[in-house]
């Protein structure tokens, strides 16, 4: 069972800007959409292990200083967006606190190297008869 991560709230940065979609004159006015900003390299929450799979796993929303950004704008109240993107950022940590499997090597089985080597010596066949053809005449 991994061990409670607790992100020291002054390691996130929110900025908030025009929300798109449904909202009628609030969409032009209030600024509902919420983008979290959390450094992942600076941050002295995260273990290293933790840190390292975080960075794996966010592919594409981390940028090219290592800061992690998570977009919200799914409700109309930048609130909601705040809570729902901070929900977003726990998720992403709950799945990298978790150690990965540890592979287990197999073998194939003897029946399916035999079809391999049996496949084999069918497609050689095969090619061997389409060798030259030699005229007759």
């Amino acid at each position: 069972m991994p061990s409670i991560i607790k992100i020291d709230p002054k390691e996130l940065r929110f900025e908030f800007s025009r929300s798109g979609g449904p909202g009628g004159q609030n969409v032009n006015k209030v600024e509902t959409s919420v983008q979290l900003i959390f450094d992942i390299a600076g941050s002295t929450s995260l273990p290293g292990p933790v840190r390292q799979r975080l960075i794996r796993i966010s592919g594409r929303r981390i940028n090219k200083d290592g800061c992690l950004i998570i977009s919200s704008q799914r409700y109309r109240s930048q609130l909601k967006n705040k809570q729902d993107a901070i929900d977003k950022l726990k998720a992403l940590i709950a799945r990298a606190s978790e150690p990965p499997k540890p592979r287990k090597k197999t073998t194939h089985t003897k029946a399916s190297r035999e079809k391999r080597l049996a496949e084999k010596k069918l497609m050689a066949v095969k090619k061997k008869l389409r060798g030259r053809v030699i005229d007759s005449d």
